[in-house]
């Protein structure tokens, strides 16, 4: 099955370049997109270098997030390659040829499978997917010291993972392929979130569409966690960008009452000057 991949870059141009390195000669991949995000620093000029009959560049025309970077790509992948399968995939990702051979082979030989992910290392601790957030999940993250509660609700169980391949809510978002059928059928990533709770969003319209979304655990991905976004963004407007994807999916998608919005927002303000009192002292 002919396969893309999709990095997405904003100012980010080493490790984008390490990545593009390290799996332009990988003969599992009939195509590489780089979508440069509009970024402010001499990314175009870099990675112009590396354009070939198998590396193409997209330029953003404006940074409007993660999800319409994105969609740059999969579009491309759609409407101008004979792709099947693309790869959604963050600069900062290590992967070795052989996981994405064995991922390509799984959505082979399980049709029913729309998108699927990897086991992902990350700062020591390793993700394997998630259950989609509830209101009582989110309510809980917005609570100053007991947010760590709300992501543990999300959580499956050690136990749950019996079978390499495990049906899962929702995959880590900095890479994971997917049928690129199936994302055409869901519309793609909902661009109206700019930073955070894409892969809840895709998780939420995959599962409304009955698309199956699992995690292979036999292989496994390392993600840096690069501080890209660190150079472009303080930790208040991280926090609110996280807190205004969360707004959205809420509403958006777990189509929860006013009453519900409004004390989201009330524990979202208290914890918010919690935390410009913390950055600012």
């Amino acid at each position: 099955m002919k396969t893309g991949i999709i990095i997405l870059n904003y100012n980010d141009v080493e490790n984008t370049k390490k990545m593009i390195n390290q799996i332009k000669d990988y003969r599992c991949l009939s195509k590489i997109v780089i979508v440069d995000n509009c970024s402010k620093d001499n990314s175009i000029e870099e990675l112009k270098k590396y354009e070939s009959h198998k590396i193409v560049l997209i330029e953003a025309k404006k940074n409007k997030g993660y999800a319409a970077g994105n969609n740059l790509g999969l579009k491309y992948l759609a409407q101008e390659t004979k792709c099947e399968l693309a790869i959604i995939s963050n600069p900062d990702v290590i992967v070795e040829e052989n996981v994405i051979v064995q991922l390509i082979e799984t959505m082979k030989k399980n049709p029913e499978i729309s998108f699927l992910g990897p086991k992902v290392l990350e700062l020591g601790y390793i993700s394997k997917g998630w259950k989609l957030p509830t209101f009582k999940a989110d309510l809980v993250s917005n609570i100053t010291y007991f947010h760590r509660f709300g992501k543990n609700m999300l959580k499956y169980p050690n136990d749950y993972y019996q079978e390499p391949l495990t049906k899962v809510d929702v995959i880590h978002g900095c890479f994971f392929i997917a049928r690129l059928k199936d994302f055409k059928k869901i519309n793609y990533f909902d661009p109206h979130t700019f930073l955070y709770y894409e892969e809840n969003i895709l998780g939420k319209k995959a599962k409304a569409a009955n698309m199956q979304t699992m995690v292979n655990t036999s292989v496994a991905v390392t993600h840096n966690l690069s501080k890209s976004v660190d150079k472009s963004l303080n930790k208040v407007k991280k926090y609110q960008y996280l807190k205004q994807s969360q707004f959205y999916y809420e509403k958006k998608y777990n189509h929860l009452n006013f009453l519900g919005m409004f004390l989201l927002k009330i524990f979202y303000y208290i914890s918010l000057a919690i935390a410009y009192v913390a950055y600012w002292f």
